[in-house]
């Protein structure tokens, strides 16, 4: 009967870093790289283009000085609602004053907000709930006027200018991308963005649209549709099915819906997303407190690693990178958890197996995957080795949550980059992926080098369709000499 080999491997689960003021500059981004990031995120709703452009740049620039795949992720800002101005930016709200939500920007007196929706007034109903500040600060709404809606404050708290409005249950006629955001898309796909996330998504319509804007402009990035809402929910499988890769929210989310119902939906959204075979990232405030400590809570801890044993292919750091005190020591303390966590999983089948097909992978590339999978383990290979143009046959492979470490290779540089996010793939560049002889050479050389082979160690080949003279859909067993 065969077991789980005992055999070294990176950190399976992905690192996802947000770029701020923080870690800004070649030289801090590549401090994080160092300490395990992966995927480094650009908030496009913050800073401007051109801010953004330096640090792809440098992120392009770091990737060719250490050989390593790098990948970056367009985060496009979305419809979010925010409160306009306040007096001295700041306002106290108690439990059961009455707050007068305005037309226009310009607030005319006290306890009056505005915000930087428009249609705010028309759209609010009355018994409608209003939630600021991240769900801190809770309203009701009580009364509607033509140009006003009155609400009573239902949880007190501090808000401030430009702060986060939620409307759980509302039904908002916004669109999921403004015009700010489709020039931000045009940007992303005339850099060469790898992955472009999409907020506030409600219908795989959206996510279409998304597409095919990045396919005319010739882009072959990834997009990234983004659970934050209820409507999200109601068709999650249509969004999943229609999307490259799914982010959960939790953010936003957690504000939209009964916050006692996150970690259950949490699990629900990453078991969907397993189903199709879609990398999911799990975002928003998981080592929060180390924006300001050295050390995390133990709740942040066991939720990270709760996040890694449902199932999601990487994690997220926002403000703990961006704007935090200790960036480098956040990047450190996820790969630490993720490491230990996985020791107990990896291997082990804990998750169902996926039973749709992405669009590009075939059922017999499939079948060669799982066969390879079981060969890796029956014979203790020490890598399984996915060569593909696309990137289908590695994220299968990842899919599989094998306990033997699986390589990328491909002969292209974006699909490598977007391997950055398939979670237990290494991408490994500078071999020409249609030439098995080189591949297995070039592997077996990198893993002597790297100590992750030694003479006499098995490693399993695995070719994806169309690839090479003779390469379709195989799996090939090499011994290192």
């Amino acid at each position: 009967m065969s077991t789980v080999p005992q055999t070294t491997f990176d950190t399976r689960t992905k690192i996802v870093a947000t770029v701020g003021p923080a870690c800004r500059g070649e030289a801090k981004l590549t401090e994080l790289v160092h300490a395990g990031v992966d995927v480094f995120r650009l908030n496009m709703a913050h800073a401007t283009r051109d801010d953004h452009l330096e640090i792809v740049r440098w992120v392009r620039q770091i990737s060719k000085t250490i050989g390593r795949p790098i990948a970056l992720l367009a985060d496009l800002a979305g419809p979010k609602i925010r409160l306009g101005e306040l007096p001295n930016d700041l306002m106290e709200l108690r439990e059961g004053q009455q707050i007068r939500f305005i037309r226009g920007t310009t607030i005319n007196g006290p306890n009056e907000l505005t915000t930087t929706y428009e249609a705010l007034v028309d759209e609010l109903l009355v018994g409608n709930t209003v939630m600021l500040a991240d769900g801190t600060v809770g309203m009701i709404v009580e009364e509607k006027g033509t140009d006003y809606a009155v609400c009573r404050v239902t949880q007190s708290g501090e808000i401030r200018s430009r702060q986060g409005v939620n409307l759980p249950g509302a039904k908002l006629s916004v669109s999921s991308m403004s015009d700010e955001d489709w020039q931000n898309a045009v940007w992303a796909a005339e850099v060469g963005i790898d992955f472009v996330s999409l907020s506030f998504v409600r219908s795989p319509v959206e996510v279409r649209l998304l597409k095919e804007l990045l396919r005319t402009r010739g882009s072959k990035a990834k997009v990234v549709a983004k659970i934050e809402k209820p409507e999200a929910l109601e068709c999650l499988e249509a969004i999943v099915e229609a999307t490259d890769c799914v982010m959960v929210a939790r953010g936003d989310l957690g504000v939209e819906i009964d916050v006692a119902k996150m970690p259950m939906v949490q699990k629900q959204i990453v078991a969907m997303c397993h189903r199709y075979q879609r990398p999911v990232i799990c975002a928003t405030q998981m080592l929060d407190s180390m924006e300001q400590s050295k050390r995390p809570t133990r709740a942040e801890v066991t939720d990270v690693a709760n996040a890694i044993l449902d199932g999601c292919d990487a994690t997220m750091l926002s403000g703990e990178t961006a704007i935090g005190k200790y960036p480098r020591l956040a990047v450190e303390m996820m790969k630490r958890i993720a490491h230990a966590t996985e020791v107990y999983f990896t291997g082990r089948a804990v998750l169902p197996q996926p039973d749709k097909l992405p669009e590009g992978l075939l059922p017999v590339t499939q079948a060669v995957v799982r066969g390879a999978n079981a060969i890796g383990l029956e014979l203790n290979a020490k890598l399984i080795v996915a060569a593909s143009r696309s990137g289908m046959t590695a994220l299968a492979l990842s899919k599989m949550r094998g306990a033997v470490p699986t390589i990328g290779v491909s002969d292209s540089e974006a699909t490598l980059r977007q391997m950055c996010l398939y979670w237990g793939v290494t991408p490994l560049a500078g071999v020409n992926a249609k030439d098995f002889l080189q591949i297995t050479e070039h592997v077996s050389r990198w893993g002597l080098l790297q100590g992750r082979l030694k003479p006499g160690d098995k490693m399993v080949l695995v070719a994806g369709h169309g690839l090479g003279t003779g390469g379709h859909n195989m799996a090939i067993v090499h011994e290192v000499k």
